[in-house]
């Protein structure tokens, strides 16, 4: 029995510090960990970052903060954590290799929330897709396409192509191309397109409007039409410049000509 007191006499006195610091290392640790993660989140909101990206990267750099401090205790109570590192590390590796793919999503999703080439309620186009923008996710963004089909789209290949983002101007061009018969005074029909620009209010003035002839056709004298007008209004002056244009041409008697082929038969008797 004396030898069992004699041993954990030894072992308090060879242990017992280095246990005793490690666990004021650990407490004192833990709570300078929490400081830090409370600054980083406060500089995150204050930039401005996505609200779903500041809980998920303070989640991170606070786990990666807790390994490092516990390894340093274990380290420091006389565990060798060499091995540990090691097999850490190749597991690591290969976790990583096999999740390759969903790393590049979560690394795509990162740089969009971060830099916002588009954010929720976009109207975009890519992936061969077009479409608003309903949700970003850390791995998908969820788009709602004109027809209401929902596409899940990986953020990885979203973050690496080219895409086209219609809101994020606040204005867009419309470009339309009437044609009118040769037989038509040029001065006239300019004037009928002009009055139907200036009958639609949500038209801007500035840039200002332009109709000129554009091409000498097979068929038609084409005029190139471009109005300028805020982002939401592009389709409502799409669709109606073109209706009230061809009404406008109508009842001034002005022909829009359409594509004809002539057939000559000839008698070879």
């Amino acid at each position: 029995m004396q030898e069992y007191i004699d041993l954990i006499l030894k072992m308090l006195v060879e242990y017992g510090p280095k246990l005793l610091g490690a666990i004021v290392v650990l407490i004192i640790g833990l709570w300078i960990i929490k400081m830090i993660n409370k600054s980083i989140r406060k500089v995150m909101l204050k930039s401005k970052m996505d609200d779903s990206l500041v809980p998920f990267l303070s989640g991170i750099i606070d786990g990666l903060m807790k390994a490092l401090l516990i390894i340093s205790v274990m380290s420091m109570v006389g565990i060798a954590m060499t091995s540990f590192v090691a097999i850490l590390g190749a597991a690591g590796l290969a976790v990583g290799m096999a999740l390759s793919g969903t790393l590049q999503n979560f690394a795509g999703g990162v740089m969009i929330l971060i830099f916002k080439p588009y954010k929720a309620g976009d109207f975009i186009e890519a992936q061969g897709y077009t479409g608003t923008v309903k949700e970003i996710q850390i791995f998908n963004t969820i788009m709602v396409t004109v027809d209401n089909r929902k596409i899940i789209i990986p953020n990885g290949g979203l973050s690496g192509s080219s895409m086209i983002n219609y809101s994020a101007m606040e204005t867009r061009r419309v470009d339309l191309t009437f044609g009118v018969s040769y037989s038509d005074d040029i001065e006239k029909s300019r004037q009928v397109i002009l009055d139907e620009i200036n009958k639609l209010p949500y038209i801007l003035n500035e840039p200002a409007p332009f109709v000129r002839v554009s091409a000498l056709a097979d068929s038609s004298v084409n005029f190139a039409t471009r109005v300028w007008v805020n982002a939401a209004d592009y389709w409502t002056c799409y669709h109606d410049l073109l209706e009230n244009v061809k009404k406008a041409m109508d009842a001034n008697g002005i022909s829009i000509p359409f594509p004809q082929t002539d057939v000559h038969v000839y008698n070879m008797k």
